[in-house]
């Protein structure tokens, strides 16, 4: 359950969007919850996807997708994460994750969070065997009030030591003079949602940044076609020397 858009695009840029899809497949049927659950963003990251489709068109680059509700399992958490596989999310309980035999979360596994990170792990290799720079960037949306506590931010830029994509990023989306920029807000790499861009960019000395934007900015085409605009304009911008895009000798990958 695992989509790539644009495998051969020319650019460094590696696109991946850990939480495109509300999507349960229906042998897991409704894991408990209500039609309007499945519409929060509890099961996804709203308007993540269409905002990453249309950067991957602008910037001429690969996009890879997870096809599965992370109700049903997130793949942005390691395998002993205790929220791999939630059964609260937020403030909702999720019935249909309680007490899960070893069987059960073998093949929520197999069904979605392997596929995912088995295709970008093929990617990267693909790229780097071909001599090609690969910087990744996860896109994702967050919530403006998350248990009744405002985030301010239109925007939030998460990284870690690994400062060459995330600080021209900041930069410029500071200078437009337009947005309060969450620098790791609403999220940062201590409360693990680097899980995705540890594994598969800083475990080889790859470029990577994660990006948060509020869903409140990109619930329309309209926003998402500004902020993909936007976003691919800044960061078709950066320039990087040709050995950032390569891995790092000294990491092992």
């Amino acid at each position: 359950m695992v989509r790539v858009t644009n495998r051969a695009g020319t650019s460094p840029f590696l696109l991946v969007c850990d939480h495109a899809s509300n999507y349960l497949p229906p042998h897991l049927g409704t894991l408990g919850l209500k039609p309007a659950d499945m519409l929060r963003h509890i099961a996804w990251d709203p308007g993540a996807l269409p905002v990453s489709l249309k950067m991957a068109d602008m910037l001429d680059a690969a996009l890879v997708e997870a096809g599965v509700s992370r109700l049903a399992i997130d793949c942005n958490r390691p395998l002993d994460a205790p929220d791999l596989i939630p059964q609260i999310s937020e403030t909702t309980l999720v019935p249909g994750n309680a007490a899960l035999a070893e069987a059960d979360r073998a093949e929520r596994i197999a069904l979605s969070w392997r596929p995912f990170h088995d295709t970008i792990e093929s990617l990267v290799q693909e790229r780097l065997a071909a001599g090609r720079a690969t910087w990744l960037v996860s896109i994702h949306s967050f919530t403006p009030v998350y248990k009744d506590v405002v985030r301010p931010w239109e925007i939030g830029v998460i990284h870690d030591q690994d400062e060459r994509l995330s600080a021209p990023l900041i930069a410029a989306l500071q200078a437009t003079k337009r947005f309060d920029v969450g620098i790791n807000q609403p999220y940062s790499p201590a409360d693990r949602v680097y899980f995705t861009l540890e594994r598969h960019a800083r475990s080889r000395g790859l470029p990577c940044v994660m990006i948060e934007i509020s869903n409140a900015e990109i619930a329309d085409a309209d926003g998402q076609a500004r902020w993909a605009e936007l976003l691919a304009q800044i960061l078709g911008n950066i320039r990087l020397p040709a050995s950032a895009g390569h891995p790092d000798p000294h990491l092992d990958s």
